[in-house]
């Protein structure tokens, strides 16, 4: 056997199991960065750049003065602000290929099964009892979280990406969990309308602080304009939400 022979050989014996730790080395770090970039985006990215602060703001003071008003005058403001998210456009699908950087990508991966959290509550209320202007308003939040979602997916498809559901188990702000729809599942009737506007609150107005971040950090101009359009109709939800009947005096979000 040559010099060169006795060295090359144990090298060439080696390289499979090197390029499968590389390999898995490689997914862990891809997850890793995913998910701190999830992480970044439900912070707030961008926090100092919000010219849309000040609406958003004039939004919570205004649904504020109206939970206090007669409840014929809420019920009007619920009704005109859930047509409001209602009339939002949807999103046209791409007409060929985009490039989602990796801030976009993070963004669509966390909005999926948020949304999917979200519509899980709204299903499990079907089965219980609460008041028709929740119940009307919850009606209107699943039509768009279900065109939310399939423009959600339509972008991974057309940016080649995979959905991959990094976010399961994750505790993350806005996230119905199972958890959580175990406990509205466990609560008396009484209970359930207070709990399940809570939660879908919680997740309407996170959502609008992961727009923010998406349309400041993101770089798909596709991808900036459903966040800016789901931005839109969060917005107009959380008007609806906060003056619906006997809402309570709601916080400013953001």
């Amino acid at each position: 056997m040559s010099r060169g022979e006795g060295v090359d050989e144990p090298i060439r014996a080696e390289r499979p199991g090197l390029r499968h730790r590389v390999g898995r080395k490689v997914g862990v770090v891809a997850t890793l960065v995913a998910t701190a970039l999830a992480v970044g985006l439900a912070q707030g990215w961008g926090r100092a750049e919000r010219p849309d602060q000040a609406p958003m703001a004039s939004s919570a003071a205004a649904s504020s003065a109206a939970a206090s008003s007669a409840a014929a005058s809420s019920a009007a403001a619920s009704s005109a602000a859930a047509s409001s998210a209602a009339a939002v456009p949807a999103a046209a699908v791409p007409a060929g290929p985009v490039v989602l950087n990796a801030t976009d990508d993070a963004f669509i991966q966390l909005l999926i099964p948020m949304n999917e959290g979200a519509l899980a509550l709204i299903d499990q209320l079907d089965t219980r009892p609460t008041d028709p202007s929740l119940r009307a308003l919850f009606g209107e939040v699943r039509q768009a979280h279900q065109a939310e979602l399939r423009d959600l997916r339509g972008l991974l498809a057309a940016g080649n990406m995979p959905e991959l559901n990094i976010h399961e188990g994750h505790q993350m702000p806005g996230m119905v969990t199972d958890a959580d729809l175990a406990e509205l599942r466990a609560a008396p009737d009484t209970e359930v309308p207070s709990r399940a506007a809570a939660l879908i609150r919680a997740h309407l107005a996170q959502t609008v602080v992961l727009c923010r971040g998406a349309q400041n950090a993101g770089g798909s101009p596709e991808l900036k304009a459903i966040a800016g359009r789901i931005q839109k109709a969060r917005a107009a939800e959380l008007s609806a939400l906060d003056n619906r009947p006997g809402a309570p005096v709601a916080v400013p979000v953001g």
